[in-house]
């Protein structure tokens, strides 16, 4: 049986640490809006970031699905999309365990890559009154994060 092919949707010249999350389930739509927030960020300040946003401190700028999006001050419409920080935040240790495994210094890392993309959906069924049952459908998301120095 042939495996399919595997790949990140960037490519990075010169050393990098690179993470994947796979299956995460987590709302896509949210975990682009986070990956959007942290990409550029270095390693350290978008670790703070995202435990702020779990603990609902900081929030994190909607740009693109914020139809009846409250506004947080002055920066505009906002979330606090706690369950996609907290997978994403977790991918983002594990890309900086792999650059401290690959002897790059992680104080000088930042973020160059972080995407989030659906993955697959589990078909599935929830219970509804007077034993009946209905369709669920439950999208997954995938994560990548690419960490350079």
């Amino acid at each position: 049986m042939l495996m399919p092919k595997f790949g990140y949707s960037a490519k990075v010249e010169g050393p990098a640490a690179m993470a994947f999350g796979k299956e995460r389930r987590i709302s896509s739509k949210q975990a682009m809006e986070v990956c959007r927030a942290i990409r550029g960020m270095r390693l350290n300040v978008a670790k703070e970031y995202l435990e702020a946003v779990q603990v609902k401190k900081k929030h994190v700028p909607i740009l693109r699905h914020r139809k009846k999006v409250a506004h947080r001050g002055q920066k505009g419409s906002g979330q606090y999309p706690v369950k996609a920080a907290r997978e994403i935040l977790k991918v983002l240790r594990n890309a900086e365990s792999n650059a401290a495994y690959k002897g790059l210094e992680v104080e000088k890392l930042r973020i160059v890559h972080a995407s989030a993309y659906k993955g697959i959906s589990v078909p599935g069924y929830f219970a509804r009154a007077f034993g009946r049952t209905s369709p669920a459908i439950s999208p997954l998301t995938n994560i990548e994060i690419i960490l350079k120095g």
